[in-house]
């Protein structure tokens, strides 16, 4: 015993210089800046964004940053644990957005940055949640989602872009006559109808933003005999929907999933497709000069109804717990720089969320820019809800034949059980998502 006590001893001092040596260098870089943490969330940009990183520590010698790519998991449990990162961009959604709700991140309202961003963004930023008084996160790259269509097919047969419901089943009926399939449906898949069939049929149907805050007025007594409803306001747009995916899609369509549409677009085998701008790069690694556009999918007998479907892609956001404040906003500012946001949404095919950010160059997404410009966007209905209600499944159902009225009300008794509040979660509406 007592020949053992000694090593042990200088074994554990050792452990306790190695840990203090830890949490210095936590805090510090060799040289003496400060060492902050930067999570990303978008695995598709690491490379863009490490050469950021990499040209902003060149920049400057007061800061370090040090990339984290571990994911929304390990951010949520470092923000239990008291021990955020210092900075985030990372996708905005209901898993990101509890940080807002529980006013868990700093206020940037006063930033240089948030003095750039559109101002009609900010009403899609609230649908997820708000903290009264603060500025909690910055839109960084919007993701614009359309119908991607085969330009060389219509020019071949003379078909001009539809802007309304009855110009679009005329190019369908005029696409089957010259034994063209209109779309190419990859059912098998559940979000791939969702995001693209589901979320461009209600969203070019309807208000969003009006009818997820009238629900929240409903809170826990939506049914169809309420002022707004899934089955009242749904039903509709899905009926149109299934009109599309039953009537012209290829018939194997329900077996057919993500890869395999990607695959047989290329090929010229559809003239449309509903999916987003990251399908343009599975497409083209079979078909890299595929002659590809965008479009809103028309859903009413109104040309200025139609609009595109947007996501909040990334968005930027500092900690209230980090103790490096000031070090993460001159990190956030140096991101917001034009050369920087927009050389980073060309690459993405996403849109800058800028006042003044020059146009994409991209041909494949420039169908959508005056949509973007005008504010005729969307957020897709499909992310609008918690995850308890599986919305996927649900929009699944209804093109392998499920009623879209009874799918609707059980929808609209998913959102009652849960008395889901949106844009802004009362304590009541946040203590039952928990």
């Amino acid at each position: 015993m007592s020949s053992t006590t000694p090593r042990r001893r200088r074994a554990a001092a050792a452990l306790a210089v190695a840990a203090l040596g830890a949490a210095t260098l936590a805090g510090c870089s060799a040289d003496g800046r400060e060492t902050i943490r930067f999570t990303f969330s978008k695995r598709e940009a690491l490379t863009f964004m490490q050469d950021v990183v990499k040209d902003y520590n060149a920049s400057q010698d007061a800061v370090t940053v040090e990339m984290d790519t571990s994911g929304v998991d390990v951010v949520s449990a470092s923000f239990v644990r008291g021990n955020p990162p210092d900075i985030m961009l990372a996708n905005y959604n209901y898993e990101v957005a509890r940080f807002v709700q529980r006013c868990a991140l700093s206020d940037l309202g006063d930033t240089d940055a948030a003095a750039t961003v559109r101002e009609d963004l900010q009403p899609l930023m609230e649908q997820y949640g708000t903290c009264e008084g603060r500025t909690s996160a910055l839109p960084y790259s919007v993701m614009a989602s359309s119908v991607i269509y085969n330009t060389q097919i219509f020019e071949e047969n003379g078909l001009e872009v539809p802007t309304t419901w009855d110009e679009l089943i005329a190019v369908c009926d005029a696409l089957e006559a010259a034994g063209v399939t209109p779309f190419y449906g990859t059912f098998k898949d559940d979000w791939t109808v969702a995001q693209g069939w589901y979320d461009y049929a209600i969203g070019g149907s309807i208000d969003v933003i009006d009818f997820f805050d009238g629900l929240a007025a409903e809170g826990a007594d939506v049914d169809g005999s309420s002022d707004v409803s899934f089955e009242k306001d749904f039903t509709e747009p899905a009926e149109k929907m299934l009109q599309l995916a039953t009537e012209y899609t290829n018939e194997d369509a329900d077996s057919r999933a993500y890869g395999d549409g990607n695959l047989a677009f290329g090929e010229g085998q559809a003239a449309m497709y509903l999916q987003g701008p990251w399908a343009f790069s599975e497409i083209a690694k079979t078909a890299p000069d595929a002659p590809l556009g965008t479009f809103p999918l028309p859903m009413t007998g109104d040309p200025d109804d139609r609009a595109i479907r947007v996501n909040m892609d990334l968005a930027a956001m500092i900690p209230d717990a980090s103790t490096k404040k000031d070090a993460a906003r001159d990190f956030l500012e140096y991101l917001y720089q034009p050369e920087i946001i927009e050389a980073y949404n060309e690459s993405q095919l996403g849109f800058a969320p800028t006042t003044d950010a020059a146009p994409p160059d991209d041909p494949r997404v420039q169908g959508m820019q005056e949509f973007y410009d005008s504010g005729a966007i969307y957020q897709g209905p499909s992310v609008l809800v918690p995850k308890t209600i599986p919305v996927f499944a649900y929009a699944q159902a209804l093109v392998f034949g499920q009623d879209p009225a009874q799918t609707f009300a059980t929808m609209d008794s998913d959102w009652s059980r849960l008395a889901f509040r949106q844009p802004v979660l009362t304590d009541e509406a946040e203590e039952a998502t928990r």
